[in-house]
């Protein structure tokens, strides 16, 4: 079934089965001692989500000049909903730190769509509505965004046999400037890999084009509850965390430390780094024959998005 590729489905095979070569392995020892990440660094930003400030989130199609921002099965809706469905919202919630948090849901429609721009409005199988969530608009406007600091969301994955949630990152000047630009994936979950995450880098375009990833076993079902995934970015460095420890190399054991090729370009032109929240559908699975009623709506819960600085 025809759809309209984004940069985010490029290369997303490869970078699977990525074995870091461009990554500088820390011990296994180091990891068990690491420091939690946030120690030293002050609290910059804050989102426990006792609402959608519109000054903070954008919601809708990722924010770019390149392609139209979707991905996958499902529509991003914007704020307010699409076709009468709504897929943000904040709940009640008592295992959420501050008793409540926010909700994102992909609920299957089955009828032709309206969306702008959306490529799957006619097609069955892609008649869905979910939601993206981001500081920065598509005029280029970053509403949050920082340079250096340990970014953190403790987040609810759902089970689902298309789900794909994600908590990442872009650079700035991504959204006018394409031509090159920095994509960090903090995490990225198919929710029917109930023990297993991925984690990217990918820098786009050339010169310089490179992507590294690796995939992240856990001893937990990650659609059984919260959990921390982080990332920090300092100078050029880049180091994943899963429950505040660094992502470890499956192959290899030691933990992981992938290194900003562009760094210094970002430096130069005074970017920084924006967040996601998504909750996408992929489009390279076979679709559910039948789907059943408990698979027409999936739910994501984030408990805060939280940035340290330096």
């Amino acid at each position: 079934m025809p759809i309209m590729p984004s940069r985010r489905m490029f290369l997303r095979a490869a970078a699977a089965l990525a074995t870091a070569a461009g990554a500088r392995p820390i011990s296994a020892d180091a990891q068990q001692n690491a420091p939690d990440p946030t120690l030293g660094r002050t609290l910059v930003f804050d989102e426990s989500f006792a609402s959608l400030d519109p000054a903070i989130w954008q919601a809708g199609p990722k924010a770019t000049t390149h392609e139209p921002g979707f991905y996958g099965r499902s529509a991003f809706s914007r704020r307010g909903g699409e076709e009468g469905f709504d897929p943000y919202a904040i709940v009640a919630d008592p295992l959420a730190s501050g008793g409540h948090a926010l909700e994102i849901s992909a609920r299957y429609l089955g009828r032709t769509m309206n969306v702008p721009a959306y490529y799957g409005n006619a097609l069955p199988e892609f008649q869905w509505i979910s939601g993206n969530l981001q500081t920065a608009r598509r005029d280029g406007t970053i509403l949050r965004g920082w340079r250096n600091g340990y970014f953190e969301a403790r987040m609810w994955f759902p089970a689902h046999p298309l789900s794909f949630p994600a908590f990442w990152l872009m650079n700035g000047r991504s959204i006018l400037f394409p031509k090159t630009s920095v994509e960090i994936d903090i995490v990225e979950h198919k929710g029917w890999e109930h023990r297993l995450y991925g984690a990217y880098l990918h820098e786009w375009g050339q010169p310089g084009e490179r992507h590294e990833g690796v995939g992240v076993p856990t001893e937990v079902d990650l659609t059984s509850g919260y959990f921390r995934y982080g990332g920090l970015i300092d100078g050029d460095r880049c180091v994943l965390y899963f429950e505040r420890k660094p992502i470890r190399d499956p192959k290899t054991g030691a933990a992981l430390e992938w290194r900003i090729g562009r760094a210094s370009e970002i430096d130069a032109q005074g970017d920084v780094f924006w967040p996601l929240i998504t909750l996408a559908l992929r489009s390279d699975v076979p679709f559910p024959q039948p789907l059943r009623p408990e698979d027409q709506q999936a739910r994501l819960r984030v408990d805060y998005v939280r940035v340290y600085g330096s």
